[in-house]
């Protein structure tokens, strides 16, 4: 039977180190420091106990003292509270951290994408990374908030004769990563494959992250996740940002990975209904499957371009690993359109082409943008951002034809062979990207009574529940209470909410509810250069520009009425970082600062920052 519980410390060397007493508590800590809600959890009324055969996954891996090193990295004195470094043990490096006059050591990278932490922000016992926000709490390494699915490993410190020494296992030098002990299924061959008692619909990161975390909080009954797509989990972000790149390279976890820790996933296997009420979903080739609890996470599905000559060939809406492979090798000295540079339902769908676009320009003959608007990005960035990115484009061989619209598409022999617009231009092209918006991929769930707004969008409280018992929703296709906006209902379609979306119904379904307070965090590259931006700039009547726009070295502050809403920034980390944890204390910035501040400060300095958000 599954369960809620503390998992059992694992078994480490002893060795002689300084350990803070409030460090010895973590295990029963949830990563943020708090006291756990899982720790007197009982969902089903039955304790979960390791059997004997068990305990082997929570020994260390690192038993051989050939397999540590131990170095001393710096003098009591070299730093201050609330300072970081960056420190090499020989064989590899780890960030040693001092807070409230004591030391701890943890990864040095960030597990996502390998930033380095010690660029980002420390604050309150957790570290934020500099590029995509990522939270890792400092006492334990556990990931806190997201993007990405592991944490990091944490180091033991002692301090001899005023040096401080770190040691670590040389293994967890070189990966800088750390997964969670996970239990598995128990019995599993005892159950009918007509039943799973947590069915997931989607197999991204909502699905992946909340599979993952009922294991890591020990539930040890049967998890199905079911896709339509053919491949494993992967890294859809990255799809428009490296066309080139195959589904086994871009794949979050290895099919290893889903059997070791007893995940089943189905993969081409499309939901065409639910029955809520003999809780029964329903699959295109006639399976059924009954749950106990439902987790629906099918994201978002592109609108389709409606024009004449549509279905022609060579027009994509970049899906798949095969659609971007198929892109960049049709781009190739030869001609690319990419239809969407406007905010029509998302902005992320029009960063995806604006990323494509950027991606095309070295190796394509020619790359062409249209959009409905004079400026892309203007709704979600402001005129002058957008005027700014515009440029950077047009710098890099990207021309614009803004104010327009598809009129045709034009083939020969079935092939794409000309894009004409709604003005009477024609334009050459051998391959085009549509990305006009996109819409919740919800329309099998019609009939089922989970309730959905006007758009299609899954309507859920702050613990991702539905309004109906047991069906639980997260991703694109939902509208939830955004604390940051005063619990306003928003659909942040982001990959980093989506994370916490999947954790925070585990959670749930664990019967150990938290509710979501995560501020969003999103990022795009384009041209080698980077835009971070946190919170929710929905509805901003104003823009801050602090830095230089023409040398793309900025910090854009959106505000509504007197107070900032959100933080767009290139060229100036870890400022968004910074910002997005002083809207996480929920402290507000007002518009007066940032407005004093940019009228004298240097870019990105943070100075005017510190003291906000530290309560």
């Amino acid at each position: 039977m599954g369960g809620c519980f503390s998992k059992p410390k694992p078994v480490e060397v002893k060795v002689e180190v300084v350990v803070p007493d409030k460090e010895k508590e973590t295990e029963k800590m949830s990563p943020n420091g708090k006291a756990s809600p899982l720790a007197n959890c009982r969902p089903n009324g039955t304790a979960k106990h390791f059997h004997d055969d068990d305990k082997s996954i929570t020994l260390s891996p690192y038993q051989n003292p050939r397999d540590f090193v131990e170095a001393a990295v710096c003098h009591v004195k070299d730093l201050e509270n609330g300072q970081m470094r960056e420190v090499d043990l020989g064989c590899g490096k780890a960030l040693l951290i001092k807070e409230r006059g004591e030391y701890c050591a943890i990864g040095h990278k960030c597990p996502h994408y390998g930033a380095p932490l010690v660029k980002g922000v420390l604050s309150k016992g957790r570290v934020r990374c500099p590029w995509h926000g990522a939270c890792f709490s400092t006492a334990t390494g556990d990931i806190e908030d997201f993007p990405g699915l592991d944490s990091l490993p944490k180091f033991q410190v002692r301090v001899e004769k005023d040096k401080v020494y770190v040691r670590a296992s040389k293994q967890a030098l070189q990966s800088q990563k750390r997964t969670k002990v996970m239990t598995k299924c128990t019995a599993l061959s005892n159950y009918s494959t007509g039943f799973s008692n947590v069915l997931i619909i989607g197999a991204g990161p909502v699905g992946l992250m909340c599979a993952e975390t009922l294991r890591q909080e020990g539930f040890s009954d049967r998890i199905v996740m079911c896709t339509a797509d053919k491949h494993l989990p992967y890294d859809k972000p990255k799809l428009s940002k490296s066309l080139e790149s195959t589904a086994e390279q871009l794949k979050l976890r290895s099919l290893e990975f889903f059997q070791t820790h007893d995940i089943e996933l189905l993969k081409e296997k499309e939901v065409v209904s639910v029955d809520v009420k003999i809780k029964t979903v329903t699959f295109q080739d006639g399976l059924k499957m009954e749950y106990s609890n439902l987790l629906v996470a099918t994201g978002s599905k592109p609108k389709l371009l409606n024009c004449k000559g549509k279905d022609v060939e060579n027009v994509f809406y970049l899906r798949t690993p095969e659609d971007a492979n198929h892109i960049a090798k049709l781009a190739s000295n030869k001609n690319a359109v990419i239809v969407g540079a406007s905010y029509v339902v998302c902005w992320l769908m029009l960063v995806s082409g604006m990323e494509v676009a950027a991606y095309l320009a070295e190796n394509a003959h020619s790359v062409s943008v249209i959009g409905l608007e004079a400026v892309p990005f203007r709704k979600a960035l402001g005129e002058k951002v957008g005027k700014a990115i515009m440029k950077m484009f047009e710098n890099n061989r990207v021309k614009f034809y803004m104010l327009n619209e598809v009129a045709e598409l034009r083939g020969h022999l079935g092939k794409l062979k000309e894009v004409v617009l709604n003005s009477g231009k024609v334009l050459r092209a051998d391959v085009c990207v549509i990305g006009a918006g996109s819409v919740p991929a919800t329309s099998f769930l019609k009939h089922s009574g989970i309730h959905m707004d006007s758009k299609g969008f899954i309507t859920v409280n702050k613990l991702m529940q539905t309004n109906v018992p047991g069906v639980f929703a997260g991703g694109d296709v939902v509208t939830f209470p955004l604390f940051l906006r005063n619990n306003k209902k928003v659909n942040v379609p982001h990959w980093q909410m989506a994370h916490m979306h999947g954790r925070i119904a585990a959670l749930s379904i664990l019967g150990c509810p938290l509710e979501i307070n995560t501020v969003p965090y999103f990022w795009t590259a384009m041209f080698g250069k980077s835009i971070r931006y946190a919170g929710h700039g929905e509805g901003f009547d104003d823009v801050i520009i602090q830095g230089d726009l023409d040398e793309l070295k900025f910090v854009a502050f959106y505000t509504k009425s007197e107070e900032v809403v959100a933080v767009a920034s290139m060229n100036c980390d870890p400022i968004v970082s910074k910002v997005a944890e002083v809207f996480k204390s929920g402290k507000a910035i007002r518009k007066r600062d940032v407005e004093m501040f940019a009228r004298h400060g240097k870019t990105g300095d943070m100075s005017w920052l510190i003291g906000k958000g530290t309560q």
